[in-house]
């Protein structure tokens, strides 16, 4: 059964699971990294083959794979796969932000161009389960930036087809390029570029302990989004809640994998010792019950506070990917909540939701970075250049100032490069 303990007696940091890479992990990604940046797509075929089980002649998934993909998707589910990637389009639309000019003073022209990144590469997780959602949440925020092509890479299974679903949602996505290929391999392949995979400018998408190492690894080469950890939710429920209905959000996270962390905060005891009860009685029911099961006796935890406004302090200290706030009114507590990838608003918001349908999107910090980082939005997949204008008459007035500081911080050539400009010459 999940552990129940009063909040007071646990130690905040010690609430979620927070996941750090082996130096084992370390290692073997680098000599992946190495191989790929060397060897290029020979070396890309030789891991599919011992990583996936699979020796393929080509990586490229084709055009006909994608329109087989399409014919065979059961059509309910692409017509819930095309209103999901509506939703999700109108809620990062608002996210647009333009450049800007300022021209108030006479001669000074400034201003700051909003650019889409060029070559954006996604990576969808494969393995134990498929996830068409990632393709949506990652790829669709970087078309309303204008990204020119996106890229996606995602393992293949043991006889070297890609889940239809997946490749049903990066059409419906948009998406340019789709490769064979997993793991920390497919990183740097994305990174440094071979014959078939091209090069990026930014990787973003959530993988295992090796692709997250491989991110962390190849930033600087290129940007990422985020190193993402286990997958964590944090429920805060008072008395009224429904047991069956919390103990259910807690296991959608429980299923993730072992390492995931689901975390119930409540002012009632009664409502932890029924939730505990319903975790039990709601594993067997799981398709992954072996894995949620895992996870809710490893990680799993319910706790008891003095009120909601100490389980929200308590949020906030350790910065949940996602929040519950499962209370009648919860808007009266948002304004207190200051670090959450993504809040859940009421007794009726399951985190499921935001998984797959809602708008917002589900690529989010872990790990308590949710204290300084934000959910993937079209942000991540622009950059922002400024500009400087000065006429003649502007720089005369403005050089001496900008002579003295340089002066003052001994830079001369600084101070030079502006007063050359200003001093009379014969």
């Amino acid at each position: 059964m999940i552990k129940i303990m009063r909040l007071s007696d646990v130690n905040t940091e010690d609430i979620l699971i927070r996941s750090t890479s082996s130096d084992d992990v370390s290692a073997t990604v680098a000599a992946i990294i190495e191989d790929v940046r060397k060897g290029g797509d020979s070396v890309l075929f030789e891991y599919t083959k011992r990583f996936d089980g699979v020796l393929l002649e080509d990586i490229t998934v084709s055009e006909k794979e994608i329109d087989d993909a399409f014919k065979t998707t059961d059509p309910e589910f692409i017509s819930v796969l095309s209103e999901a990637a509506k939703r999700i389009r109108a809620y990062h639309e608002k996210q647009k932000c333009d450049g800007f000019v300022i021209d108030d003073e006479k001669g000074i022209t400034l201003g700051q161009r909003v650019i889409p990144i060029e070559r954006v590469g996604i990576y969808v997780p494969g393995g134990t389960a498929a996830y068409p959602s990632t393709v949506l949440m990652d790829s669709i925020p970087a078309k309303i930036a204008g990204c020119k092509e996106i890229v996606m890479v995602t393992p293949p299974a043991s006889d070297g087809s890609i889940a239809p679903a997946i490749l049903a949602a990066a059409r419906i996505a948009g998406i340019d390029r789709i490769f064979k290929v997993g793991g920390a391999q497919a990183i740097a392949a994305l990174a440094y570029g071979t014959e078939s995979v091209p090069k990026v400018d930014k990787i973003v998408g959530p993988g295992n302990a090796y692709v997250a190492e491989a991110k962390k690894q190849v930033f600087g080469r290129v940007s990422i989004d985020m190193i993402a950890g286990p997958s964590e939710v944090l429920v805060i429920a008072d008395g009224k809640s429904n047991p069956a209905y919390v103990a259910a959000d807690m296991l959608s996270q429980a299923e993730h994998d072992r390492m995931a962390s689901a975390v119930l905060i409540t002012d009632s005891p009664e409502l932890a010792n029924s939730v505990a009860l319903e975790i039990d009685a709601q594993i067997p029911g799981l398709a992954r019950a072996e894995i949620a099961s895992s996870s809710i006796e490893t990680n799993g935890k319910i706790l008891i506070a003095d009120d909601i406004n100490e389980a929200i302090e308590t949020a906030n200290a350790i910065a949940p990917e996602h929040l519950e706030l499962c209370v009648d009114d919860p808007f009266e507590y948002l304004e207190k909540i200051k670090h959450a990838g993504s809040v859940f608003l009421g007794r009726n918001c399951p985190e499921a939701l935001g998984d797959y349908f809602a708008g917002p999107n589900h690529t989010l910090p872990t790990g308590g970075t949710a204290r300084f980082s934000n959910p993937l939005s079209v942000d991540d997949f622009v950059k922002k250049m400024q500009y400087t204008y000065y006429s003649p008459d502007a720089l005369k007035e403005a050089a001496p100032k900008v002579a003295l500081f340089a002066n003052t911080e001994g830079l001369t050539g600084h101070a030079k490069s502006v007063t050359i400009r200003t001093e009379d010459r014969k």
